[in-house]
């Protein structure tokens, strides 16, 4: 059976903002699609959640196979992520920012500095990206925490690493923000007008572990799903480009994610126009001639998503007319 499975994630706006936000909006394969489908919820609430349950990646364990990515082998080592991000205070909250813009000599001379001080307390910082950094550590710090997509654009304070140790962590954590505050390329970063990289994010910990190949082909336009389709050795490609119709194939859109998380409804808008259009209508061209059995849309939510699925058969299902995106709006 050619299965086509899709995700993306946020596209479902609150109800307050849902009408204004979709208003004008032409997308007849979007429509169809979650008209004509059969809905199940699900309880999965993250892409990198998703990712992690599809390609049996033990706790979340992000920053090994991103790491892979980049070029460096994990061996048998703890890793996290350590994301160089900008926190604001924004009234009592401390926004976090990821549009943090260091070249990588500048990204590997924060993460020298910090390695000087806190290398003695087993701790091992490395920035193979400039926006992706990483932090070696001895053993499991024992931390439940949060991906940085999921917090962007939140209240930081709230997403804070929970578990046993987490109160000794809180402290690390501080000392890493007094070091990277006073450090002089933040002021060169300042100074061609960037955001000064005042924090790290950590998440993602884990050990490498040996990922599942539950797909033949993957097109996204992440690059977290770009990571793990390195690491398990599956074909890859981005967006814009024609859907391949392979047996069990993965398409994954991150874009409206990206655009919600900056609050830039603009950038959603056309984002969904082009998840329309490069994504969805060829796919359901390719389901209605029988070049595909079947597709599966995910719309992941912080709350509430939902998996669609869709066969050849329920296409034909005309008494069921097509809603407006914006009737699907989250209360």
């Amino acid at each position: 059976m050619k299965h086509a499975r899709v995700v993306i994630q946020d596209l479902f706006l609150a109800q307050s903002i849902a009408a204004n936000v979709c208003a004008g909006l032409q997308l007849p394969a979007l429509e169809k699609i979650l008209g004509r489908s059969t809905a199940l919820g699900m309880q999965t609430h993250s892409l990198d959640v998703w990712l992690c349950r599809e390609f049996a990646i033990p706790e979340l364990a992000i920053a090994p196979v991103t790491l892979m990515a980049d070029g460096v082998s994990p061996e048998e080592a703890y890793w996290m992520r350590a994301d160089p991000v900008h926190l604001r205070l924004d009234n009592a909250k401390m926004i976090l920012q990821t549009n943090v813009s260091p070249s990588l000599e500048e990204a590997q001379q924060l993460c020298k500095s910090l390695n000087l001080y806190f290398a003695e307390l087993g701790m091992i910082f490395f920035a193979p990206h400039p926006q992706r950094w990483y932090v070696r550590l001895e053993e499991d710090p024992q931390l439940t925490t949060h991906s940085v997509q999921q917090v962007e654009g939140r209240d930081s304070r709230l997403y804070f690493p929970q578990g046993s140790a987490a109160l000794k962590w809180h402290g690390k954590i501080n000392e890493i923000q007094m070091s990277l505050y006073v450090h002089s390329i933040n002021q060169g970063i300042e100074t061609r007008g960037g955001l000064p990289i005042n924090s790290v994010w950590l998440w993602g910990g884990g050990r490498a572990a040996t990922l599942a190949q539950p797909f033949t082909e993957i097109v996204s336009d992440s690059e977290l799903v770009y990571a793990f389709a390195q690491a398990s050795r599956i074909s890859h490609s981005y967006f814009p480009g024609q859907p391949a119709m392979m047996e069990n194939a993965l398409y994954v859109w991150e874009g409206t994610s990206v655009a919600m998380r900056r609050g830039d409804f603009d950038a959603w808008r056309q984002s969904v126009i082009n998840f329309e259009q490069y994504c969805l209508q060829p796919l359901l061209a390719s389901l209605s001639s029988g070049a595909l059995d079947k597709l599966t849309l995910d719309v992941i939510q912080d709350e509430s998503s939902t998996r669609f699925e869709l066969t050849r058969a329920k296409l034909w299902k005309f008494w069921a007319k097509p809603k407006a995106l914006a009737s699907y709006a989250l209360v």
